[in-house]
């Protein structure tokens, strides 16, 4: 994108959703369509330089017991410091093994959301990490509340989806790759968005406003940007970065308004952007959210929705609870 580039991150517009925000419904892509203009060249297999390959980060495997399994919300200030630097320390590394990826980025996760709601921890927490991951702590816990902020109005149903394993991480960072080429959005600001939207492509379901796929577009947007098969990753992504682009978000300084185009809340922009802003800092901050969990926000608390569920209609939290206990 060049120069300028934003600092924030946020979510939704009518509703909400994400392994991040873990809130009401899937958002979408708002705003007025536009003419979609010119197909840029795709890129070349030359071009390629730079993309990691699918060997690295692998998943966890299934046939061994959860990795996860244990892991609960911190509840003292210096266990949530605890947790987010030893996360941060496995995530950082290359060589760290994939079982142990996944259960430092529940901790992370765990630890970001016990902290939104405990303001009363921040000094206490900040002052307890070293100097290297404070900055990255405080853009996290900023965007947690963004992002909560959102929610004024707490349901008492967890939500008509299906939650299923999103497409393996290095083949997601070569489609945002490959859409910064074609378009100049900064991929780290595409998987933001996809990871606000849609827990990167854990959530299949519709928004309340009709919005679905990976990068939740409304279909008539979906008509004007939209190639290919609006809930294939690659397609998906593709025209959110074309999106972003025509409202200006490869300029310096225009990724905020594009942001806002894109879903027109103020906190949405500023969570989107601090999101981005830990992966330009720390790229491998991504491999951390991508094994982020859905949490759905309820008048019960928060609600972690696995891989596997589906659900045709709305449930009442407390027969889903009684089904399922949390960690």
């Amino acid at each position: 994108m060049g120069t300028a580039r934003p600092a924030g991150l946020s979510l939704t517009r009518v509703a909400a959703t994400g392994a991040l925000v873990a809130a009401t419904a899937l958002t979408g892509c708002s705003g007025t369509d536009h003419d979609a203009g010119p197909e840029p060249s795709a890129p070349s297999s030359s071009e390629a330089t730079g993309e990691a390959t699918d060997e690295a980060a692998p998943p966890a495997d299934d046939s061994t017991p959860d990795p996860t399994a244990g892991v609960a919300r911190p509840t003292t200030a210096a266990e949530a410091a605890r947790r987010l630097v030893a996360a941060d320390r496995a995530i950082s590394h290359r060589t760290t093994p994939a079982r142990e990826l996944v259960r430092a980025a529940r901790q992370q996760q765990l630890a970001y959301r016990a902290l939104g709601d405990h303001p009363e921890w921040d000094a206490a927490v900040l002052a307890a990490v070293p100097p290297s991951v404070r900055g990255v702590v405080r853009s996290n816990l900023e965007a947690r509340r963004e992002l909560r902020a959102m929610h004024v109005v707490l349901s008492d149903t967890l939500p008509a989806w299906r939650i299923v394993r999103p497409a393996p991480a290095e083949r997601l960072l070569r489609y945002y790759q490959r859409a910064e080429r074609a378009y100049g959005i900064e991929w780290e600001y595409l998987a933001a968005v996809n990871l606000v939207e849609t827990g990167m492509g854990r959530i299949r379901g519709t928004s309340t406003a009709g919005a679905r796929g990976p990068m939740q577009f409304l279909p008539s947007t979906w008509a004007r940007w939209g190639r290919g098969d609006i809930d294939d990753p690659a397609d998906a992504i593709m025209a959110a970065a074309r999106y972003l682009a025509h409202d200006g978000g490869a300029r310096p300084g225009g990724l905020d308004a594009a942001l806002y185009r894109y879903n027109n809340s103020r906190h949405y922009v500023r969570a989107i952007t601090l999101l981005g802003q830990v992966m330009e800092r720390r790229p491998r901050a991504f491999y951390g959210y991508y094994h982020w969990d859905v949490y759905y926000l309820t008048s019960r608390g928060d609600v972690r929705l696995p891989v596997g569920y589906d659900q045709d209609r709305p449930v009442p939290v407390t027969r889903w609870l009684a089904a399922h206990p949390q960690e």
